[in-house]
């Protein structure tokens, strides 16, 4: 060997105990890997303290600014000095504790993190405390809030439960920071891990809003329903098409499980898959289950469309192994593969039962189909005629082929109804029902209700409140929906009580909420008629405080409130009463000095609201009228009372959908009056004012049929 490489080969390095200090930072890097992660941790936490009520507070994406408040158990004076340090944990003390855990934390690593990459402080307080304690940590230990005080925990005024707060997180580690510039795609993540953990934990309160915004972005009340927590976070469109299957293998040995899947039938076609997966209440990732659910989907889903799917698998804990990663995101469970294959079977023997009727919605066609008037001018109406054809088709055919009349125009163009045919209702008098038992003067008064009726008028007002709100209406207006609404004919009432008709517009039919259309009308009626509103006087005039106390009564009171029935009453009626001039001056609803409900706003004529809901109505005001803001005030009192006029019946749709031979006379009677009312005074109203908001293309209005396209299935036969 040549002696002269020899001296040049480099020497080993030696080995060194790297420093308590750097040891946790590095061990920090592997579990906070961003804000959405350490809220992860947070979350967790306070689930395992019992809690029922989270709020998350966030500024930066969590970057600068990171709270979660619940009402948890709290944490005892005594642990507060060793809360932040690794490894100190409440939720097992041997080894043989992890094959039985039943908790989401385990390993006492969280907040020791957390502190060791940002400025962490603790309030907590526990039911048999007299106060809360405040308490700063950094690097595990606990710090003094400033310079010279004491770092021992101070006594503070809190509520029940714990708050963490995290300031400046990653402060101390640049790289990370600057790879995490992106606020909004944290706060994005935030509420991803927020919605998840809000549909696992339907029984438990959610908010989350930014640091100074007035409204969260993120809600859920609390006792809710799988179901309904999928509703308010993923939206109705996910609901409509949810499908909940229970699979299990309930044995005596360790080695049983149950799941609970909610997932979407072959109606629901979305972008991208959504997958959550929770393993003993456990958010965690799973690309094989989630493949192999895929796959499930590949034979009834066209290319390109993706499913939603819920999966909450329960398993023994003592076959499940947590502690396989630092965020523990995975988990290893025995039998897998068996599982897997038992849940797919069982969602696609479901789905086989779904998919033999399939529900296929023209609703892309109203956004997109509708020829506009100036693209209908330039083809001078040679596709979509306007004017209905009456004469004999043979006839016109006929006309048309011998060259001396317009173009010929295909029947499956053809209109087949007009405002201006007679009908059979215009062969008799159609009276208001108000009127019944009185003899018509007219028998054509079918005009009566238009001619007696006036011109809703807007009323001048100088308030920028109101004009702004008149101005987003404008804003919001859809047209095509709004010409639909003005030039529709109404074929007829499918069920007054969930509210759904059928109306024509050219050659399309469509199905239509008459309920929602009639609460944005009543809305913007309401509105247009700010401060100069008709009154329609009640004789004798009802006790407000009575009409407040029977809503309350008819209500279940939460568990998380203080406050007695008649504790509620009196503050709802106080609001009332010391509001009752401006109440008057700006809405017509007359509360006199000693409590009595004289006059209620009269939004349109010839319309008289159901009256069973004015207790309803009333205590509503109370709670869901937002009194701090002129313009969320106005908006919120004309959206309650606009609730208030929509027709129908003030009991759910559960108990009404199945009628009984024991209905009396009156009943029928009111409902004919209900029918009356919705055909010839809203759908009228309708056509003159509503400008109709695209929000109602949702779920409100949606196209059934198209002539047009039933020609094209019949040619196919």
């Amino acid at each position: 060997m040549n002696p002269e490489l020899a001296d040049e080969a480099p020497a080993p390095a030696p080995i060194r105990r790297l420093q308590e200090s750097l040891i946790n930072r590095i061990a920090a890097g592997e579990i906070i890997h961003r804000p959405a992660s350490a809220l992860k941790e947070l979350l967790e936490n306070s689930l395992d303290a019992g809690a029922t009520t989270i709020r998350v507070t966030v500024k930066d994406g969590g970057l600068k600014f990171l709270q979660i408040q619940d009402n948890g158990c709290g944490i005892r004076q005594s642990d507060l000095p060793i809360l932040a340090e690794r490894f100190t944990t409440s939720k097992l003390s041997t080894f043989s504790d992890l094959s039985k855990l039943t908790t989401y934390g385990f390993r006492g690593e969280a907040l020791a993190s957390i502190s060791h990459v940002a400025h962490l402080s603790v309030v907590t307080k526990t039911r048999t405390s007299a106060c809360a304690y405040k308490v700063h940590y950094s690097d595990g230990k606990l710090v003094p809030a400033q310079r010279g005080q004491s770092e021992e925990p101070k006594p503070c005024a809190g509520n029940d439960g714990t708050t963490i707060t995290i300031e400046n997180l990653f402060f101390n580690t640049p790289t990370r920071l600057s790879a995490l510039r992106n606020t909004s795609e944290e706060y994005a993540r935030i509420l991803d891990v927020l919605t998840k953990y809000a549909i696992h934990n339907s029984k438990v309160s959610f908010t989350c809003k930014k640091a100074g915004s007035p409204s969260p972005d993120l809600s859920t009340p609390s006792a809710s329903t799988t179901r309904h927590a999928i509703k308010m976070l993923y939206g109705p469109s996910i609901e409509k098409d949810l499908l909940q299957v229970t699979v299990n293998e309930n044995t005596n040995n360790e080695e049983s499980w149950s799941s609970e899947v909610y997932l979407t039938n072959v109606n629901y076609q979305g972008k991208k898959t959504i997958f959550l997966l929770f393993i003993n209440s456990r958010l965690v990732e799973s690309s094989r289950i989630k493949r192999a659910i895929e796959n499930v989907y590949t034979g009834v889903l066209p290319k390109g469309a993706a499913p939603f799917v819920y999966l909450s698998l329960r398993i023994d804990p003592q076959s499940v192994d947590v502690n396989v990663h630092p965020t523990k995101k995975e988990v290893h469970f025995l039998n897998e593969e068996e599982i897997t294959v038992q849940i797919c079977n069982t969602l696609q023997a479901k789905l086989a039962e779904q998919s033999q009727s399939r529900v296929f919605e023209y609703q892309t066609l109203l956004t997109g189909g509708i020829e506009t008037s100036s693209q209908r001018n330039d083809k001078k109406r040679k596709d979509v005629p306007t004017e209905t054809q009456t004469a004999n088709d043979e006839d016109q055919e006929n006309e048309h082929a011998s060259g001396s009349g317009p173009k010929k125009i295909y029947s499956h163009h053809k209109v087949r109804t007009s405002l201006k045919d007679r009908t059979l209702d215009s062969m008799f008098p159609v009276v208001n029902p108000s009127q019944i038992g009185k003899e018509p003067t007219d028998p054509n008064s079918e005009a009566q209700p238009q001619a007696r009726s006036r011109d809703v008028k807007e009323s001048e007002c100088f308030l920028t409140s109101v004009n702004q709100l008149r101005s987003r209406i404008a804003k919001g207006k859809h047209k095509l929906l709004t010409e639909i609404l003005e030039k529709h004919t109404f074929v007829g009432i499918v069920d007054v009580n969930r509210c759904l008709s059928l109306i024509q517009y050219s050659t399309k039919l469509y199905l239509v909420n008459h309920g929602a259309l009639a609460e944005e009308l009543f809305y913007q009626l309401g509105l247009r008629q700010f401060g100069d509103l008709s009154r329609l006087k009640l004789e004798p005039p009802p006790s407000l405080r009575v009409l407040v106390k029977i809503a309350v009564d008819a209500e279940e009171i939460s568990e998380e409130t203080t406050l007695s029935k008649s504790d509620i009453v009196d503050r709802i009626v106080e609001t009332l009463q010391s509001r009752r001039s401006m109440l008057s001056e700006y809405f017509s609803l007359n509360i006199s000095e000693d409590g009595l409900v004289q006059s209620l706003p009269l939004i349109l004529r010839d319309y008289t609201p159901n009256l069973d809901k004015l207790p309803l109505f009333l205590m509503r005001l109370g709670p869901q009228v937002n009194w701090m803001s002129e313009t969320d005030c106005f908006e919120s009192f004309l959206r309650e009372l606009a609730y208030f006029y929509v027709p129908g019946p003030i009991i759910s749709d559960d108990s009404v959908s199945t009628t009984t031979e024991q209905e009396t006379d009156e009943d029928l009677a009111g409902s004919k009056a209900e029918r009356w009312q919705i055909q010839h005074i809203l759908l009228p109203a309708m056509r003159r004012y509503l400008a109709a908001p695209k929000s109602l293309l949702d779920r409100d209005v949606v196209q059934i049929a198209s002539l047009p396209d039933l020609y094209k299935v019949f040619e196919r036969c």
